[in-house]
Protein backbone atom coordinates (compact mmCIF):
# COMPACT_ATOMS: atom_id res chain seq x y z
CA UNK A 1 0.00 0.00 0.00
CA UNK A 2 3.14 2.52 0.79
CA UNK A 3 3.33 3.03 -3.35
CA UNK A 4 -0.62 4.11 -3.24
CA UNK A 5 -1.64 7.64 -3.03
CA UNK A 6 -2.80 8.45 0.46
CA UNK A 7 -6.03 10.25 -1.29
CA UNK A 8 -6.29 7.04 -3.42
CA UNK A 9 -6.49 4.67 -0.48
CA UNK A 10 -8.94 6.77 1.74
CA UNK A 11 -10.92 8.23 -1.42
CA UNK A 12 -11.46 3.85 -1.85
CA UNK A 13 -11.68 3.16 1.44
CA UNK A 14 -14.94 6.10 1.89
CA UNK A 15 -16.22 4.51 -0.76
CA UNK A 16 -16.69 1.17 1.04
CA UNK A 17 -17.83 2.54 3.61
CA UNK A 18 -20.75 4.20 2.15
CA UNK A 19 -21.53 0.92 0.07
CA UNK A 20 -21.57 -1.45 3.35
CA UNK A 21 -23.63 1.69 4.78
CA UNK A 22 -25.68 1.09 1.62
CA UNK A 23 -26.01 -2.58 1.87
CA UNK A 24 -26.77 -2.68 5.79
CA UNK A 25 -29.38 -0.26 5.13
CA UNK A 26 -31.01 -2.38 2.99
CA UNK A 27 -30.90 -5.36 4.73
CA UNK A 28 -31.96 -3.35 7.67
CA UNK A 29 -35.34 -2.67 6.23
CA UNK A 30 -36.18 -6.01 4.75
CA UNK A 31 -36.09 -7.65 8.17
CA UNK A 32 -37.47 -4.56 9.95
CA UNK A 33 -41.00 -6.10 9.85
CA UNK A 34 -39.26 -9.19 11.72
CA UNK A 35 -37.65 -7.12 14.50
CA UNK A 36 -38.90 -5.72 17.33
CA UNK A 37 -37.10 -3.90 20.81
CA UNK A 38 -35.30 -6.69 21.94
CA UNK A 39 -33.68 -7.15 18.49
CA UNK A 40 -33.10 -3.28 18.09
CA UNK A 41 -31.54 -2.92 21.59
CA UNK A 42 -29.27 -6.24 20.54
CA UNK A 43 -28.01 -4.79 17.34
CA UNK A 44 -27.30 -1.11 18.76
CA UNK A 45 -25.51 -3.18 21.90
CA UNK A 46 -23.35 -4.51 19.23
CA UNK A 47 -22.62 -1.20 16.78
CA UNK A 48 -21.31 0.31 20.00
CA UNK A 49 -18.95 -2.43 21.10
CA UNK A 50 -17.92 -2.66 17.45
CA UNK A 51 -17.12 1.13 17.62
CA UNK A 52 -15.19 0.77 20.78
CA UNK A 53 -13.41 -1.66 19.33
CA UNK A 54 -12.69 0.95 16.23
CA UNK A 55 -11.71 3.71 18.58
CA UNK A 56 -9.15 1.25 20.46
CA UNK A 57 -7.69 0.19 17.31
CA UNK A 58 -7.51 3.93 16.15
CA UNK A 59 -5.97 5.12 19.13
CA UNK A 60 -3.40 2.46 19.05
CA UNK A 61 -2.60 3.05 15.45
CA UNK A 62 -2.45 6.62 15.83
CA UNK A 63 -0.36 6.33 18.44
CA UNK A 64 2.21 4.26 16.79
CA UNK A 65 2.22 6.57 13.46
CA UNK A 66 2.91 9.92 15.75
CA UNK A 67 5.66 7.83 17.76
CA UNK A 68 7.85 6.91 14.30
CA UNK A 69 7.12 10.79 13.26
CA UNK A 70 8.27 11.75 16.56
CA UNK A 71 11.78 9.44 16.13
CA UNK A 72 12.54 10.75 12.57
CA UNK A 73 12.31 14.52 13.67
CA UNK A 74 14.47 13.73 16.07
CA UNK A 75 16.89 10.97 14.32
CA UNK A 76 17.30 14.31 12.06
CA UNK A 77 18.46 16.39 14.63
CA UNK A 78 20.49 13.90 15.77
CA UNK A 79 22.86 13.62 12.28
CA UNK A 80 22.94 17.18 12.29
CA UNK A 81 24.63 17.74 15.31
CA UNK A 82 26.99 14.48 14.35
CA UNK A 83 27.40 16.16 11.20
CA UNK A 84 28.35 19.75 13.17
CA UNK A 85 30.87 17.91 15.71
CA UNK A 86 32.78 16.44 13.12
CA UNK A 87 33.57 19.65 10.44
CA UNK A 88 34.08 21.71 14.11
CA UNK A 89 36.99 18.76 14.77
CA UNK A 90 38.21 19.31 11.22
CA UNK A 91 39.91 21.79 12.45
CA UNK A 92 41.88 19.83 14.75
CA UNK A 93 43.09 18.41 11.49
CA UNK A 94 46.64 19.61 10.22
CA UNK A 95 46.69 21.26 6.63
CA UNK A 96 45.86 20.45 3.63
CA UNK A 97 44.02 17.60 5.67
CA UNK A 98 41.71 20.34 7.04
CA UNK A 99 40.67 22.39 4.03
CA UNK A 100 40.00 18.70 2.52
CA UNK A 101 37.72 17.64 5.52
CA UNK A 102 36.08 20.76 5.44
CA UNK A 103 35.06 20.87 1.39
CA UNK A 104 33.96 17.38 2.07
CA UNK A 105 31.61 17.59 4.86
CA UNK A 106 30.09 20.60 3.18
CA UNK A 107 28.89 18.19 -0.19
CA UNK A 108 28.00 15.81 2.66
CA UNK A 109 25.32 18.24 4.10
CA UNK A 110 24.20 19.31 0.82
CA UNK A 111 24.22 15.04 -0.10
CA UNK A 112 22.14 14.34 2.87
CA UNK A 113 19.72 17.64 2.64
CA UNK A 114 18.88 16.25 -1.14
CA UNK A 115 18.58 12.68 0.26
CA UNK A 116 16.00 14.49 2.50
CA UNK A 117 13.97 15.29 -0.08
CA UNK A 118 13.75 12.55 -2.44
CA UNK A 119 10.90 10.12 -2.11
CA UNK A 120 10.92 6.87 -0.80
CA UNK A 121 9.14 5.42 -3.43
CA UNK A 122 11.76 6.48 -5.64
CA UNK A 123 14.08 3.12 -5.42
CA UNK A 124 16.57 3.16 -8.29
CA UNK A 125 17.54 7.28 -7.24
CA UNK A 126 17.68 6.76 -3.40
CA UNK A 127 19.88 3.30 -3.85
CA UNK A 128 22.27 5.81 -6.45
CA UNK A 129 22.17 8.71 -3.36
CA UNK A 130 22.81 6.19 -0.90
CA UNK A 131 25.87 4.84 -2.75
CA UNK A 132 27.42 8.11 -2.92
CA UNK A 133 26.63 8.69 0.87
CA UNK A 134 28.48 5.96 1.24
CA UNK A 135 31.57 6.99 -0.96
CA UNK A 136 31.89 10.45 0.31
CA UNK A 137 32.05 8.81 3.99
CA UNK A 138 34.93 6.90 2.97
CA UNK A 139 36.34 10.12 1.20
CA UNK A 140 35.97 11.85 4.77
CA UNK A 141 37.34 8.59 7.13
CA UNK A 142 40.17 8.26 4.36
CA UNK A 143 41.61 11.98 5.15
CA UNK A 144 41.29 11.38 8.70
CA UNK A 145 43.18 8.45 8.59
CA UNK A 146 45.96 10.40 6.22
CA UNK A 147 45.63 13.05 8.81
CA UNK A 148 46.59 10.93 11.74
CA UNK A 149 49.30 9.00 9.95
CA UNK A 150 50.76 12.29 8.71
CA UNK A 151 50.27 14.46 12.10
CA UNK A 152 52.63 14.29 15.38
CA UNK A 153 49.79 14.59 17.37
CA UNK A 154 47.63 11.45 16.79
CA UNK A 155 44.95 12.07 19.26
CA UNK A 156 43.50 15.69 17.57
CA UNK A 157 43.28 13.35 14.68
CA UNK A 158 41.86 10.51 16.70
CA UNK A 159 39.05 12.86 17.71
CA UNK A 160 38.02 13.84 13.91
CA UNK A 161 38.11 9.88 13.22
CA UNK A 162 35.66 9.27 16.19
CA UNK A 163 33.14 12.14 15.25
CA UNK A 164 32.83 11.29 11.66
CA UNK A 165 32.44 7.46 13.01
CA UNK A 166 29.48 8.84 14.80
CA UNK A 167 28.53 10.83 12.13
CA UNK A 168 28.34 7.84 10.22
CA UNK A 169 26.25 5.78 12.50
CA UNK A 170 23.67 8.85 12.69
CA UNK A 171 22.85 8.12 9.22
CA UNK A 172 22.31 4.42 9.13
CA UNK A 173 20.44 5.08 12.08
CA UNK A 174 17.96 7.84 10.67
CA UNK A 175 18.49 5.42 7.04
CA UNK A 176 16.46 3.07 10.17
CA UNK A 177 13.85 4.87 11.44
CA UNK A 178 12.59 6.20 7.45
CA UNK A 179 11.90 2.69 6.66
CA UNK A 180 10.11 1.55 9.62
CA UNK A 181 6.26 2.33 9.30
CA UNK A 182 2.80 0.99 10.60
CA UNK A 183 2.50 -2.50 9.95
CA UNK A 184 -0.02 -3.25 6.63
CA UNK A 185 -1.53 -5.74 8.60
CA UNK A 186 -2.95 -3.28 11.50
CA UNK A 187 -4.15 -1.02 8.44
CA UNK A 188 -5.81 -3.96 6.85
CA UNK A 189 -7.77 -4.65 9.97
CA UNK A 190 -8.99 -1.00 10.54
CA UNK A 191 -10.04 -0.55 6.99
CA UNK A 192 -12.11 -3.99 8.03
CA UNK A 193 -13.41 -2.86 11.12
CA UNK A 194 -14.86 0.74 9.06
CA UNK A 195 -16.45 -1.07 6.90
CA UNK A 196 -18.00 -3.37 8.88
CA UNK A 197 -18.73 -0.25 11.17
CA UNK A 198 -20.68 1.03 7.83
CA UNK A 199 -22.76 -1.78 7.71
CA UNK A 200 -23.66 -2.12 10.96
CA UNK A 201 -24.64 1.59 11.16
CA UNK A 202 -26.33 1.02 7.93
CA UNK A 203 -28.36 -1.72 9.84
CA UNK A 204 -29.60 -0.33 12.58
CA UNK A 205 -30.94 2.68 10.61
CA UNK A 206 -32.40 0.19 8.37
CA UNK A 207 -34.36 -0.96 11.54
CA UNK A 208 -35.61 2.09 12.55
CA UNK A 209 -39.51 4.00 11.24
CA UNK A 210 -37.07 7.09 10.21
CA UNK A 211 -33.69 7.70 9.50
CA UNK A 212 -30.81 10.35 8.62
CA UNK A 213 -28.46 9.98 6.85
CA UNK A 214 -26.27 12.95 7.68
CA UNK A 215 -25.17 11.66 11.20
CA UNK A 216 -23.40 8.51 9.03
CA UNK A 217 -22.31 10.17 6.35
CA UNK A 218 -20.12 12.67 8.90
CA UNK A 219 -18.98 10.20 10.38
CA UNK A 220 -17.68 8.61 7.53
CA UNK A 221 -16.29 11.95 6.64
CA UNK A 222 -14.15 11.72 9.80
CA UNK A 223 -13.17 8.37 10.12
CA UNK A 224 -11.49 8.59 6.39
CA UNK A 225 -9.96 11.93 7.43
CA UNK A 226 -8.18 10.69 10.58
CA UNK A 227 -6.94 7.70 8.62
CA UNK A 228 -5.82 10.36 6.02
CA UNK A 229 -3.63 11.70 8.63
CA UNK A 230 -2.07 8.35 9.92
CA UNK A 231 -1.32 7.33 6.44
CA UNK A 232 0.68 10.84 6.09
CA UNK A 233 2.07 10.50 9.40
CA UNK A 234 3.73 7.12 8.49
CA UNK A 235 4.56 8.70 5.06
CA UNK A 236 7.64 11.20 6.30
CA UNK A 237 8.84 12.57 2.37
CA UNK A 238 5.32 12.43 -0.02
CA UNK A 239 2.94 13.92 2.29
CA UNK A 240 1.76 16.99 3.50
CA UNK A 241 3.27 16.44 6.66
CA UNK A 242 6.65 15.98 6.62
CA UNK A 243 9.80 15.62 8.58
CA UNK A 244 11.47 19.36 8.50
CA UNK A 245 14.76 19.99 7.89
CA UNK A 246 15.51 22.67 10.27
CA UNK A 247 18.73 21.57 11.85
CA UNK A 248 20.37 20.35 8.71
CA UNK A 249 19.18 23.55 6.33
CA UNK A 250 21.00 25.74 9.82
CA UNK A 251 23.72 23.46 9.53
CA UNK A 252 24.68 24.48 5.94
Amino acid sequence: MYHLNSLIIVAILFVLIVAADVVGLYLGQRARDKSDNDVKSQTSAIQGGIIGMLALILGFTFNMSIQRYDTRAGAEVEEANAIGTAELRAALLPEPYHGQAAAAIDEYIELRLESSHMDLTRVEERKALNDRTSQLQQRIWDIGVAAADASPSPVRSGYFLTSVNDMIDAQGRRLDVLNRHVPPAIFYLLFVFFIATGGLIGYSTGLGQRRSRVPALVLNLLICLLVFIIIDLDRPRRGIIEVKQDSMEALR
